[in-house]
């Protein structure tokens, strides 16, 4: 019996620690090229090493964590080139997913569950966290995914890791991008709202290739340095 159970424990406590530490890298409140210190990690989430080795192991496969020699565990920092083209990748995606949402949105629920996941894009009140905007950019940029109804492309989507490109570039946002930012979702929410796929598709490159001007035009100090 305690031969059976206690690898399932040991399982779930590292799946409790990966998925802590995905969620905080994702949201920002890991920055990139931050070290994950085993003993903090232990002590704060109520695990031993062990669980936490060998989530940094699976977080490694994933793509969000670098296992560095002599130093450890670091959140995975992109280099320029790997932005740019990962930025390239999810204006394809969210194209191709936005004219397919345009589309499903003529369904009563799904158009439900849609309008419940962008509610925050209406709000007008200033975004005072870097923080909170990201987070709200995630689920916005989801429920466009979600609404495409392709399960591959969520999957893809998550393997590809591109909310790593927020979370690095967040601390270079100021009100005035942000702001910019609220409105362009709106637009996109607009036209998939009046189910018309040619202009969902126009309002998202357009937002994304603001957005790719925007990283382009980032210090090379942001990114981690490659060839």
């Amino acid at each position: 019996m305690t031969g059976d159970t206690q690898p399932g424990r040991h399982a779930a406590k590292g799946q409790r620690v990966v998925d802590h530490l995905s969620d905080a890298i994702r949201d920002g409140r890991l920055a990139p090229g931050q070290r994950l210190v085993e003993a903090d990690l232990t002590r704060a989430l109520g695990v031993s090493r062990g669980p936490v080795r060998e989530a940094f192991r699976r977080l490694a496969a994933e793509g969000l964590v670098e296992l560095v020699p002599h130093r450890g565990a670091l959140v995975r920092r992109l280099t320029a080139c790997e932005a740019v083209e990962l930025f390239e990748i999810r204006t394809e995606l969210e194209a191709f997913a936005a004219r397919r949402a345009a589309a499903n949105l003529r369904d009563a629920c799904l158009r439900e569950r849609f309008e419940r996941a962008i509610a925050p894009i209406w709000d007008d009140a200033p975004r005072h966290s870097t923080a909170v905007y990201i987070a709200e950019n995630q689920r916005f940029h989801a429920a466009i995914l979600d609404a495409a109804g392709n399960a591959q492309l969520v999957a893809l989507n998550r393997r590809l890791q591109l909310s790593l490109i927020m979370a690095q570039i967040g601390p270079a946002l100021d009100s005035e991008l942000v702001a910019a930012s609220i409105a362009e979702h709106r637009s996109i929410a607009r036209a998939l709202r009046a189910c018309d796929a040619d202009a969902a598709e126009r309002a998202l490159r357009d937002h994304l290739g603001r957005a790719m001007a925007f990283l382009r035009a980032l210090p090379p100090a942001v990114f981690r340095p490659g060839p």
